[in-house]
């Protein structure tokens, strides 16, 4: 059986994988997660990436698949560079350019992420930090398929993402030798499906996996991502 990290996106925590945990840990799996400090406006995605391997610091490369969500995609490829693994999967994720601010890599890409997302946030707050304020658009965009009862409950427990790190150019050289995988989500409405299969096979060459839903599977089909996971494993 293998250890597997899990790591989050904007404005989630380690909260989100609540679901998913007790369909992976009786496939005989370990499963680790940690909160990143998105709301810290100090911290960069190497910060972000210090804390994910902190975390997985006792576990052995063999035994690691490495899981980043949405805007996880920025830190899971900077802690394969930092270490060895098993497997990395992007999951709806969105990684880095190497050498280029996310940002930056945001203007390069315009077809990454859906155009209307922003009109949900709020303008920075004084720290440099955006939240999402209208729970309608969060539910469209982040939790498309999940039943309004798990929506509010999930938009009730977003935080703050400090749009700091996106100034910050990744410091990967390139992207590291790794088994790598994405999880396509065929009805994401924040990341394009189009571009997730585009760049899975340009710039990794990677399997790629298709999942029906939305954005965000570990809380509208924990059974059937934890199913895919298993076959990963």
């Amino acid at each position: 059986m293998s250890t597997f990290a899990l790591v989050h996106g904007a404005w989630l925590g380690s909260w989100c994988w609540e679901r998913l945990i007790p369909e992976l840990e009786p496939q005989g799996h370990h499963v680790i997660v940690m909160d990143l400090p998105v709301d810290d406006s100090s911290a960069t995605f190497d910060d972000y990436a210090d804390i994910v391997c902190a975390a997985i610091r006792d576990v052995r490369g063999d035994d690691l698949i490495l899981v980043g969500h949405s805007m996880g995609g920025q830190t899971v490829p900077l802690v394969a560079a930092r270490r060895p693994l098993r497997r990395l999967v992007y999951l709806c994720g969105v990684p880095p350019i190497p050498g280029r601010p996310f940002a930056r890599q945001m203007a390069h890409e315009p077809e990454m992420l859906n155009r209307d997302y922003p009109s949900g946030l709020g303008a920075k707050d004084a720290e440099g930090r955006r939240s999402w304020i209208d729970q309608e658009l969060a539910h469209f965009h982040v939790f498309g398929d999940c039943d309004e009862a798990t929506a509010s409950a999930a938009f009730a427990r977003l935080r703050p993402q400090s749009m700091e790190p996106y100034k910050v150019p990744c410091s990967l050289p390139a992207y590291p030798a790794v088994d790598t995988k994405y999880i396509v989500c065929e009805q994401d409405r924040m990341v394009n499906p189009p571009w997730s299969r585009r760049i899975a096979r340009d710039w990794f060459n990677a399997e790629r996996i298709e999942l029906p839903g939305g954005h965000s599977p570990f809380l509208s089909r924990p059974v059937e991502l934890a199913d895919f996971l298993n076959r990963l494993a």
